[in-house]
């Protein structure tokens, strides 16, 4: 017989850790890109990208739900680094 709450359970099980895995890779290259790149790419800075991916990634352990309204904001944010901020970084570093 087909258990559907324990099937919700481990597809939440899944999301949430790999959500984790995408706003911790998020968070470290956040913290390894140099500060001076952040103001070259017209970014925001390096500590308001930190403050920023670490409360997400506070708020994704203490509300543990990742479909909760808070943990939601905080992978949008992770996201918006990797696909835009990060981009730039790194063709600042790479002298592009």
């Amino acid at each position: 017989m087909l258990d559907l709450f324990g099937l919700q359970n481990d597809l939440l099980t899944v999301i949430f850790l790999v959500l984790l895995v995408v706003k911790v890779f998020a968070f470290a290259d956040a913290l390894t890109q140099p500060a001076t790149a952040y103001v070259h790419a017209d970014k925001l800075t390096k500590n308001a990208w930190l403050l920023i991916l670490g409360l997400s990634l506070a708020v994704h352990f203490v509300q543990a739900n990742p479909i909760g309204i808070l943990s939601l904001l905080g992978t949008v944010a992770a996201f918006v680094y990797l696909a835009d901020a990060r981009p730039a970084l790194k063709s600042m570093r790479d002298g592009r």
